[in-house]
């Protein structure tokens, strides 16, 4: 099969064996770094109120169970993205910003990811303070003294950078993006036993559920990797050129648009976002002593956590943000420009302005699509298991959880095949 054949092809590879190896090595300190518990905290409570308590367990499942654990990486990779997307917001007030994220290349969007990783720092201490005020308040810890309390946030603030700086590693070994494989790595880390549960609690009188559950995933499955895959192909000609005694160009071609371009950026941020609310209610009811505000912020973050709530809210934030995030990285006019300028052109359209029209048209018909089946299969997983009654797999389970392996899966697929790729090239 063509597949074993492109595993012998990996082992064989001394390079590309190497980085794999790397990331694998990075992955397992990741996990041990989520099994290491801050210091002064007392977890008889916590595991129970995670595995009550639907919202905060959806946020333990993409940090590996570092939560329930009162882990020293519990805030994961949520400080680093929540400033990433404060950023690229921040690029739509501030033209000078938006123009080095655009125009600046390589080196402009360095200095985007500088500014994202200074302000991850200020992130993490907030959201850290919060989250220990807030399980302070719920009775889930005891009460920490000044002391503890600033040595807790500091060693968690501390835990989220070193996860960022973990991630970019991966990132530069070019075997796919860094914070998506470690969201990965914590949301298949319990995959194990989960199946050794599924075995020691099988129920005969629930086959039927257990078939319509997996039945249900594997065609929700099917169905994210084809959408995933799905693009529209746009015939790009160019004009053949006369340099000197060589002919270049008069070739036919095509600009793929993908039906999803925004990948699992979207719901990440969107859980992101549903996050931050939650949190900054816990933050404001801890440090104010009024009781109307501290009732006003209890009953903003029992709302946020009622599941329909959570659910309508995920639907529409991923369906935004989906948008949001394509106009920030797929530009019509830029692409446009581009072609005219190689020579390139779409078949009965003019060159620049109107290509850009055209471009812009096309994209935002297929996004429409992709954006809906974004907030779809966000929420459908949770659907099919309320019908079921059946707790499977963490990543079956939530469409988020599901949607990022396996787009995660392959992205590394195919930047791996790329590599032998150019492996091929090189030895040609």
């Amino acid at each position: 099969m063509a597949w074993l054949e492109k595993l012998a092809l990996i082992f064989k590879d001394k390079q590309l064996r190497n980085k794999i190896l790397f990331v694998l090595a990075l992955l397992v300190v990741f996990r041990i770094f989520a099994n290491i518990p801050v210091w002064g905290i007392d977890l008889s409570n916590i595991k129970n109120f995670f595995a009550t308590n639907e919202f905060f367990g959806l946020m333990n499942v993409f940090v590996g169970g570092a939560f329930s654990n009162f882990s020293i990486g519990m805030l994961g990779l949520g400080p680093y993205i929540t400033a990433t997307i404060i950023i690229q917001l921040l690029t739509m007030i501030f033209p000078a910003l938006e123009k080095m994220y655009k125009e600046e290349g390589e080196a402009g969007r360095a200095k985007f990811n500088y500014y994202s990783r200074l302000l991850t720092a200020p992130l993490a201490a907030i959201q850290g303070y919060a989250m220990l005020s807030l399980f302070q308040k719920q009775g889930l810890i005891t009460h920490l003294s000044p002391s503890i309390m600033i040595c807790s946030v500091f060693t968690i603030t501390a835990g989220a950078l070193f996860l960022m700086w973990l991630g970019e590693l991966i990132t530069e070994k070019g075997i796919g993006n860094g914070v998506s494989i470690l969201i990965f790595a914590g949301i298949v880390a319990d995959t194990p036993s989960e199946i050794r549960q599924l075995i020691l609690g099988w129920d005969n009188s629930k086959t039927l559920s257990y078939i319509l559950f997996f039945v249900a995933s594997v065609l929700i499955i099917t169905g994210v990797v084809f959408v995933t895959e799905a693009r529209r192909n746009v015939p790009v000609n160019y004009a053949k050129r006369v340099r000197g005694n060589k002919i270049y160009g008069g070739v036919a071609t095509y600009l793929p648009v993908n039906l999803n371009p925004a990948g699992v950026i979207p719901i990440i941020f969107a859980l992101s976002i549903l996050m931050f609310p939650s949190l900054a209610a816990g933050f404001i009811g801890s440090i104010v002593h009024n009781n109307l505000i501290i009732n006003a912020a209890k009953s903003v973050s029992t709302f946020l956590q009622n599941v329909w709530v959570h659910g309508v809210l995920f639907f529409i934030l991923v369906f935004l943000f989906t948008f949001f995030y394509t106009a920030i990285t797929f530009d019509p006019k830029a692409i446009a420009s581009n072609l005219q300028k190689m020579g390139g052109f779409v078949p009965g359209i003019r060159p620049g302005q109107s290509t850009a029209e055209f471009l812009k048209k096309i994209l935002y018909r297929t996004l429409f699509i992709g954006a809906f089946f974004l907030a779809l299969i966000a929420i459908l997983p949770s659907v099919v298991q309320g019908i079921t009654n059946v707790k499977a797999f963490r990543f079956l389970v939530g469409g988020t959880s599901l949607l990022i392996v396996v787009s995660v899966v392959l992205e590394i697929w195919r930047q791996i095949n790329a590599q032998i790729k150019m492996k091929d090239y090189d030895n040609f």
